[in-house]
């Protein structure tokens, strides 16, 4: 059976102020009405039920978890216990899920992605599960045609074309994955017309990735079976923490993925946008007709190009500003220029410094 594995253990920090270590990204409504992660776990209603979908995120956001997914079980909720990339986060919920299911497939997702429409999410994710089910040691990727050449995402170089029906979207064997390039080199990407973004969404048989973990990153699965052999016993808080934290953080791109021979990348059907800055903000919202995106109460005079995210009950007035970026919160407020909003993280690293920690 198909089970979904939702990665929500990110810190957002490209989002701040609003986005902070006790209600980071995944849990805010940054894209409309619901929060990320309420979006991605709801985009899987009808396909994956709650009883078989395990969100993994951090000790100190459990409980804003359960509360935002009501509907999951408590036992549906992992927090680790410190952040080790995703390798241990994706191995361990294949130990938690193969001790349910030893004939488990997964489909491993970020918990803060816009994908739209939901029926070809579904779609994607099913095809997906067929090409498992034709090859069980087959480990299956999702690329996203690139639109401009990014620096921003890992690529995908496609292979050779898979056989796929008229309504499955196009497959093909991964010839190689390529990091996050320069700008040039992602100018060559995209003129070959052979490379894909990196989803970072993943659909494979649990015991396959567990194998494939025993052959590349044997001491990672040593620590991780052990937590999941105390999972149901007392000692599993004790366990869990003292193991987890000795395993050395790794991606399950580098751990895995680039050293398999059998992968294949699905050319996404569905639009997708992994949120990763504020400018995605306005993508995801639009704009008015002076180029301004307003979440929350706004009055612009002689405004234009503006990004403004405040609430419903404090009024933000410009008057004269252009390409500023204005977001309030109750403690913290940043006005910046749009052209710098990459350098929030700089913002972060100096409230590290300062050791201002009651606004992180």
């Amino acid at each position: 059976m198909l089970y979904a594995i939702v990665m929500a253990g990110g810190s957002g920090t490209r989002f701040w102020p609003s986005s902070r270590a006790k209600l980071p990204k995944q849990l805010l409504p940054l894209a409309g009405a619901g929060t990320l992660i309420q979006d991605t776990v709801a985009r899987l209603d009808g396909l994956i039920p709650p009883e078989r979908t395990l969100v993994v995120t951090n000790t100190r956001l459990t409980k804003a978890v359960q509360k935002q997914l009501p509907k999951l079980p408590e036992t549906a909720i992992v927090g680790e216990p410190c952040k080790r990339d995703t390798a241990p986060c994706i191995g361990l919920a294949a130990l938690l899920v193969l001790q349910q299911d030893p004939d488990a497939t997964m489909a491993v997702m970020p918990s803060d992605h816009v994908i739209d429409p939901t029926a070809s999410f579904q779609d994607a994710l099913q095809q997906a599960n067929s090409l498992v089910d034709q090859s069980p040691d087959r480990l299956v990727t999702f690329g996203i045609r690139p639109s401009s050449p990014s620096s921003s995402y890992g690529y995908i170089q496609q292979g050779e074309a898979l056989p796929h029906t008229n309504n499955d979207a196009p497959v093909h064997r991964v010839a190689q994955f390529r990091e996050k390039p320069p700008v040039d080199v992602a100018k060559e990407y995209l003129a070959a017309g052979n490379f894909l973004w990196n989803a970072g969404i993943f659909v494979w048989r649990a015991k396959t990735i567990i194998e494939a973990l025993a052959e590349h990153q044997p001491d990672c699965l040593k620590h991780l079976q052990r937590i999941a052999d105390n999972w149901n016993t007392p000692d599993r808080t004790t366990i869990f923490s003292e193991e987890f934290a000795a395993i050395k953080g790794v991606s399950i791109d580098y751990a895995v993925l680039e050293h398999a021979s059998e992968v294949a990348v699905i050319e996404a059907p569905f639009t997708w946008d992994d949120l990763g800055s504020w400018s995605a903000v306005a993508r995801q919202r639009g704009q008015d007709e002076h180029g301004n995106t307003v979440v929350g109460r706004h009055l612009g005079i002689d405004s234009k190009d503006l990004l403004v995210h405040t609430c419903d009950n404090h009024l933000i007035v410009t008057l004269g500003l252009e390409n500023i970026l204005l977001v309030h919160t109750d403690d913290a407020t940043l006005v910046a220029d749009r052209s710098h909003e990459e350098h929030i993280r700089k913002v972060v690293a100096e409230l590290e410094s300062k050791q201002w920690h009651e606004y992180l």
